[in-house]
């Protein structure tokens, strides 16, 4: 039921909550990883990684089972069903006695969660087409990439103050809000009429179709390579400013300040986008990317690393870029494919998920007395960025 007109911040401000449950599942259980190993008998501490690990796996495959559905039955009603799976995984987590036990909840939760994730965007592309629909993805990332700055300090109160459950409880809650705000204010975006009959071979014929559209591909691609640079960041950036410069009290602050330069940039992006278009951005800041990477590599190859300064020099360079390609990839990407848009979100959003994960763990473990993997890795995906721009450029003018 929608009581007045719906204005575009509502919207956008809707979206990107709807996708911020996702990050706030996962990060804000970061300072409760060792007591929820203890409490469900995880001998190894390693292992403690499963619990963020395995809610991507369920994201990535998630997609793929909610993405046909909404093409079929509408957007709303699957982002609700997947609410409900969120539900039953999150008092699996609660109850959990065992690393087994805890693992299947946390796949749950991720397969839950893909329908917001997924169906948010797909809900952008039915509402905003070209560089306009660039600029609103822009504005919603710019919220959803703020929300792990924030996320871990909540989970550290919660976890204080409540314990390692209540994290879990709380998520549910801010859940419901935004469920029962979206089930108030938000109209369903795709019209029955656009809607496909569902057939058991839907996915089959929907996977066909995308495949057929090279700039959704290549798109797709990058924004893997782009998402695993990031995320090898982010597994190894604690590691990195806390044993390898000796700044663990410094650390939350210049996690949060380099996450907020990422939203500057996307927050810019949204303004610029509609200047210059979401191509040539992409173009140069990718570019910039990977020069930046190559400088580093350069400049360290084989020494010790940098001075503080530096290297947060580099990474913010590194991480302002990325601010202006994530909305823009995603855009793009989704551009060619209005007609399939949550099959789109859902084969776009799985591929790049499965590249980041193997992506991050491979040059994360490189990653022991310096920080030069980092970049050797960011300097190699940068330049397959740039081949796959390429290849897209040309076909174009072909």
């Amino acid at each position: 039921m929608q009581v007045k007109k719906q204005s575009q911040f509502e919207f956008i401000a809707l979206m990107a909550s709807l996708m911020s449950l996702v990050a706030l599942s996962i990060d804000a259980l970061l300072p409760a990883l060792t007591q929820i190993g203890y409490s469900v008998g995880i001998e190894n501490p390693t292992d403690n990684q499963l619990l963020i690990t395995m809610i991507f796996l369920g994201l990535g495959f998630g997609q793929l089972i909610f993405g046909p559905l909404s093409d079929s039955f509408g957007r709303k009603p699957i982002i609700y069903s997947g609410f409900i799976v969120f539900i039953i995984a999150s008092f699996i987590c609660v109850t959990a006695t065992s690393i087994e036990m805890m693992v299947f909840g946390r796949i749950l939760q991720g397969i839950g969660l893909s329908a917001p994730r997924t169906i948010s965007i797909a809900m952008v592309r039915d509402s905003y087409s070209g560089d306009y629909m660039a600029r609103i993805m822009s504005f919603i990332v710019v919220i959803f990439i703020l929300v792990p700055v924030v996320a871990p300090a909540i989970g550290k109160v919660l976890l204080d103050a409540y314990g390692w459950r209540f994290i879990f409880n709380s998520q549910l809650i801010y859940g419901a809000i935004i469920i029962f705000w979206l089930w108030k204010r938000q109209p369903e975006t795709l019209k029955i009429e656009k809607r496909t009959s569902f057939t058991f071979d839907l996915f089959v014929k929907s996977a066909k179709e995308f495949f057929k559209y090279k700039q959704a591909v290549a798109f797709t691609l990058i924004s893997g390579f782009i998402t695993g640079s990031f995320m090898v960041y982010l597994s190894t950036t604690e590691h990195i400013f806390r044993n390898q410069y000796n700044l663990a009290e410094e650390f939350p602050l210049i996690f949060a300040g380099l996450a907020i330069g990422v939203g500057l940039a996307t927050f810019l992006n949204g303004t610029l986008v509609m200047k210059f278009g979401m191509l040539n951005l992409v173009k140069v800041f990718t570019l910039i990317f990977t020069c930046i990477s190559l400088i580093y590599c350069i400049l360290f190859y084989g020494k010790p690393n940098p001075d503080i300064y530096t290297l947060v020099f580099f990474f913010g360079i590194q991480f302002f870029a990325i601010g202006f390609l994530f909305g823009n990839l995603r855009a793009l990407a989704m551009q060619p494919i209005g007609h399939i848009a949550g099959m789109g979100a859902a084969i776009n959003g799985f591929i790049s998920t499965i590249m980041a994960v193997p992506i991050a763990t491979y040059i994360g473990k490189f990653v022991t007395d310096t920080s030069l993997p980092l970049f050797i890795g960011f300097f190699v995906f940068g330049v397959l960025s740039l081949i796959l721009l390429a290849i897209v450029n040309l076909k174009r003018e072909l």
